[in-house]
């Protein structure tokens, strides 16, 4: 199928958008990326070596920019000046490189967005020229506020960030969808491959997960089966599914010319 992802003009094949924290090496890290298939990775900026320390391993050697497009992201960032500033590193240190993940963070316990933070931050983000994929709530009034300032995908938690508990309120992850244009990627919460299925199902563009990947017992496998049940779970959404019938059911197979045992 010619389904792409599009994402500020560009096209990806791959919906499933994967971090790169969390494994025990940047070899794991790269076998995970392999197995996921993944082409956009997210990068905390704070927590990574982007060759910023000369004398450890940096994740440009193992993931080079090249073959995947990085995803900078705001990562343990409390305030709009905070996360502002470190994407004006990131550009930096990736040469220029504008398309960005925020997210400003309500609290270190539940990790939930900032949303008067976000908003601010990405307004300035975005009138110096950034491309804002932005973290936030799952409140579509927020949602659009959000785009309406720019931002070129909005990416609402299905639960809390590292929590695996899968989505919570698809109801507003339908809201958000029907309120905004541009890409709606479920980001945090996802804890195995149903939920990234779900999510699909549900019509998301695409599904950002790290630890459902990367504290798996076996990421490697586990990247395996994100990678197949986002594409399941797009292709089921595409195909439409058979509307529910409560207290009826419908039998399988056609019952029009049956042979009829009462008859001789």
């Amino acid at each position: 199928m010619n389904d792409k992802l599009i994402i500020a003009g560009k096209s990806y094949s791959s919906r499933l958008l994967v971090g790169t924290g969390k494994y025990k090496d940047f070899t794991e890290t790269r076998a995970a990326l392999d197995a996921s298939g993944a082409e956009i990775v997210t990068v905390a900026i704070r927590r990574t070596n982007l060759g910023q320390n000369a004398n450890e391993p940096s994740l440009l050697d193992a993931v080079p920019p090249s073959q995947f497009t990085y995803l900078p992201n705001t990562a343990g960032c409390y305030t709009a000046d905070d996360a502002v500033r470190t994407l004006r590193l990131a550009r930096e240190l990736l040469d220029g490189h504008t398309l960005v993940k925020l997210e400003v963070l309500g609290d270190p316990q539940s990790l939930y967005p900032n949303v008067v933070e976000t908003l601010a931050a990405a307004k300035t983000l975005i009138a110096e020229g950034f491309q804002v994929m932005v973290y936030t709530s799952d409140d579509p009034i927020v949602a659009k506020q959000l785009e309406d300032l720019g931002c070129v995908a909005i990416m609402p938690l299905a639960s809390l960030i590292g929590s695996g508990m899968g989505i919570l309120n698809p109801w507003n992850l339908q809201l958000v969808m029907e309120r905004v244009k541009v890409p709606v990627i479920v980001d945090a919460g996802v804890g195995t491959a149903s939920d990234a299925a779900i999510a699909m199902e549900l019509g998301c563009d695409g599904v950002l997960m790290n630890t459902a990947i990367a504290a798996a017992q076996n990421p490697v496998l586990m990247a395996g089966a994100m990678k197949k049940a986002v594409e399941a779970g797009r292709e089921a959404y595409l195909a439409g599914r058979m509307p529910k019938k409560f207290y009826s059911a419908s039998p399988s197979s056609p019952t029009a010319g049956i042979i009829d045992s009462t008859r001789s």
